[in-house]
């Protein structure tokens, strides 16, 4: 046997002498309990990721169904003004067109009354200038000799009263 095969002998025994002493040692069990405590420990984080992950996908729904409720709440709102303004336009339409009604029927009456005025001054105007005609007509009827003896009679009548 050469020195080199020697040597390698050595070393072989020498690997083997400390394999064995690590497996006396319980290093094999070790590395296992490690390897199983890393596992558990990641198997851990997988859960609570795996739980986090639910919790937001049930907080990502919750907002999502809050979100919904006040898109509708909104809707609900705007149709309600919308009717609500609908509603005022047509109180206040109702109310303009009985104002208009009112206030026409104001102009109608005044108008009735001036009219009624216009003819009560025509008819006053006319019996003035009947009046008027007449008693122009009568003095030229009651000139002379005709005037002097019914005024002679109208005071022969004086006196016996």
């Amino acid at each position: 046997m050469d020195a080199t095969s020697l040597a390698s002998l050595w070393v072989f025994i020498g690997l083997l002498t400390f394999l064995g002493i690590m497996i006396y040692l319980g290093v094999p069990k070790m590395m296992t309990a490690a390897l199983d405590k890393r596992s558990e420990k990641i198997q851990h984080e997988l859960d609570e990721a795996r739980r986090l992950r639910e919790e937001a996908q049930a907080l990502l729904a919750e907002y999502q169904r809050r979100r919904q409720e006040a898109e509708e709440e909104a809707a609900g709102i705007v149709a309600l003004a919308e009717n609500e303004a609908a509603a005022h336009a047509a109180e206040a339409k109702q109310r303009l067109e009985e104002y208009i009604e009112r206030r026409t029927r104001g102009v109608e009456q005044r108008i009735a009354q001036a009219e009624a005025q216009a003819v009560s001054d025509v008819k006053a105007r006319a019996v003035d200038v009947a009046v008027a005609a007449s008693a122009k007509i009568l003095a030229q009827q009651n000139e002379g000799a005709v005037g002097q003896r019914l005024i002679n009679s109208s005071i022969e009548g004086l006196k016996r009263h």
